[in-house]
């Protein structure tokens, strides 16, 4: 089961602090856009790893993660044929919890989310100061919704 908030990061806030941290190079394509089981498959580094995810209730839902050889994977993302999500990776720890944040490139260039997991619904970490705002309740910014819809694109 993945457990995990999202948020919109304040971009001169996040700038000022991610110049030290290392950031993995992120690539990846829908083979299933269907909100209740998607299917992807994503190129981190130098490894690819397929994921199906289920039906998105609160903030949880279920989630199978497997790798798959580098070689399998970008042939995988090649039959993919949706657009694909591109994105820097950095992981910073803040208040004993692992957060993620995505720099989008390409079609969502300018977005910047925070993701951060956790054990329970019920949690509800203390925001790190560069974090502006929650927006896990907002399907625009679930990645299958920004492969389908780029900011770019909306009103």
């Amino acid at each position: 089961m993945e457990i995990e908030r999202k948020y919109l990061v304040n971009k001169i806030l996040w700038q000022e602090l991610r110049q030290p941290v290392n950031a993995s190079f992120v690539q990846q394509a829908y083979l299933s856009t269907d909100p209740k089981c998607s299917v992807r498959i994503r190129i981190t580094d130098s490894k690819a790893l397929i994921t199906i995810k289920g039906e998105t209730t609160g903030i949880s839902r279920e989630e199978f993660e497997y790798s798959v050889p580098l070689n399998d994977g970008l042939e995988i993302m090649r039959l993919a044929g949706k657009p694909v999500i591109v994105k820097s990776r950095y992981v910073i720890h803040h208040d004993g919890y692992k957060w993620e944040v995505d720099e989008f490139h390409g079609d969502n260039e300018g977005l910047i989310l925070a993701e951060v997991e956790l054990k329970a619904d019920s949690e509800n970490p203390e925001w790190p100061e560069w974090i502006d705002k929650e927006v896990s309740g907002d399907p625009r910014y679930f990645n299958l919704q920004l492969a389908i819809n780029p900011i770019n694109e909306w009103q």
